[in-house]
């Protein structure tokens, strides 16, 4: 599901010919543009060395993977915009990466028929400061919709984990809301892993990631708070 829209400025040689992108949000993801049919579901075993690991999906990334820690474990595949495929595949070619893809979906439309055509368990969907659509009639653009939520939970592997955050409070609240009616399903962290430290609203006060996406460690530095939230299904 693509989060924002990206214009290329290229720079001269290498990775840096997609190096630079300006960024136009709030784009419309239900514009015929962004796929309403199924993507194509890639034959998972040329996409990754080996198949069967563990996969996590990140859903809308920005300009800079958010998760790289995670991929000596899983194989990974992030949805998001043409121009942003582009230079993720340079990177993952020229850092010889045998367990990442990068796919422009619409997430809402493709996620299920993705996630059940591949061979391994799906262990991890994150949703990372995704577009607020702030105006009220434009709430159905945003991409956590019960739709989603539902094949996210349907798909998840039991002790599976899903991963949402915003610096925007409204958006991060109705992440929240749709994720914590599934209660019966999925645990807050701070239920199964206590280490794990929230605020006095139940927000993370950390990104249990360890890697900061651009959006957040931008929003951090103008003072903005990250709402984040951690699940883990129920086993």
């Amino acid at each position: 599901m693509c989060r924002c829209q990206r214009t290329e400025k290229p720079r001269p040689g290498g990775l840096g010919e997609l190096g630079h992108v300006r960024i136009r949000q709030h784009v419309n993801p239900l514009s015929p543009r962004f796929l309403q049919v199924p993507a194509r579901i890639p034959d998972w075993r040329e996409v990754f060395r080996n198949p069967t690991l563990p996969l996590m999906v990140d859903i809308g990334s920005g300009s800079v993977f958010p998760c790289p820690s995670f991929c000596v474990y899983f194989a990974c595949f992030s949805i998001l915009t043409v121009l942003l495929v582009k230079r993720a595949e340079l990177w993952v070619k020229e850092l010889a990466l045998g367990n990442i893809h990068f796919l422009f979906a619409n997430a809402t439309v493709s996620f299920r028929q993705l996630v059940l055509e591949y061979p391994g368990p799906l262990m991890f969907v994150s949703i990372l400061c995704p577009d607020p659509h702030f105006k009220k009639r434009h709430h159905k653009r945003r991409v956590v919709q019960k739709l989603l939520v539902d094949c996210i939970i349907s798909n998840l592997l039991p002790g599976g984990k899903v991963f949402v955050q915003s610096d925007v409070l409204e958006v991060a609240l109705d992440m929240r809301n749709q994720f914590d009616a599934e209660s019966h399903v999925l645990q807050h962290i701070d239920e199964t892993d206590p280490s794990k430290l929230i605020d006095d609203d139940g927000w993370l006060l950390n990104n249990p990631m360890g890697i900061r996406t651009e959006r957040e460690i931008h929003a951090e530095f103008e003072g903005a708070k990250i709402y984040r939230r951690l699940y883990q299904k129920r086993t």
